[in-house]
């Protein structure tokens, strides 16, 4: 894929340099951010193409969203490929990464994000979404987007996010026993490796389960957001650790 070249080019990199460091991950993720950054542009302008056609054909409008859609996930594969094969030579950098900012530490489960965090995602993007077009869905019309979630979808997405939340808890309770049990620092490292492969496996899961329960522009919406909330917390934790390197 030609929008993975950049980051795809470090992994070329260390297969022929030597083990991956953790200074090479740094610049992976920084270009993993880029491409993700283009991703949102394009996923932006599709859902403002999309809302000027649907009127005039609406399946064909939803038809041309899929093939975007799956390379954004794709994308989302290839960053959990590549940070499973940096973790196998450093995995505690991988669980504690020095390239992500104190802000964004502040939210680390496991090395990353809670998968929980998609549903209050998805219920907070929903929630905006259906006040800001509540006048047409009184008048009956629907809008497409996550404020038209039908009874049917909402019950998914329950059983979906108890389920996920059930597999959080038991990967932390996990991690605390092998903590608290595993005294052999190579036993320590194995431990960690597989639980945050469990973890990262969990996390792209549940982006795959959610986007799955939605329709095609329900899922570009949903996918802005989780971006959007990725890129905006990212930048703004940098610009503050910044300002205190500065100030001090």
């Amino acid at each position: 894929m030609s929008k993975l070249a950049s980051s795809a080019a470090f992994l070329v990199s260390t297969s022929t340099n030597g083990s991956p460091s953790r200074e090479t991950f740094r610049k992976f993720f920084e270009c993993w951010l880029g491409e993700q950054n283009n991703y949102l542009e394009q996923l932006i302008s599709t859902c403002k193409d999309y809302d000027h056609n649907r009127k005039n054909s609406p399946q064909s409008s939803q038809a041309t969203l899929q093939p975007l859609i799956n390379r954004v996930l794709e994308h989302y594969e290839h960053y959990y490929r590549s940070k499973s094969r940096w973790a196998k030579d450093d995995v505690l950098s991988m669980l504690s990464p020095s390239w992500t900012s104190t802000l964004e530490h502040a939210f680390l489960w496991i090395g990353g994000w809670r998968p929980s965090v998609a549903f209050h995602l998805l219920y907070s993007k929903s929630g905006h979404q259906l006040e800001a077009q509540l006048h047409e869905l009184i008048c009956g019309l629907g809008t497409g987007d996550l404020g038209d979630l039908s009874a049917s979808q909402l019950t998914r997405v329950d059983q979906l996010q108890r389920k996920t939340v059930r597999e959080e808890n038991e990967l932390t309770e996990k991690l605390a026993k092998h903590q608290e049990t595993v005294a052999d620092s190579s036993m320590v490292e194995l431990a960690h490796e597989e639980i945050l492969q469990m973890a990262d496996d969990l996390r792209l899961r549940t982006i795959k389960d959610v986007i799955e329960i939605l329709t095609p522009i329900q899922a570009v919406h949903f996918l802005i957001a989780a971006a959007e909330l990725h890129l905006r917390l990212h930048d703004w934790g940098k610009k503050g650790d910044w300002a205190r390197r500065v100030h001090h």
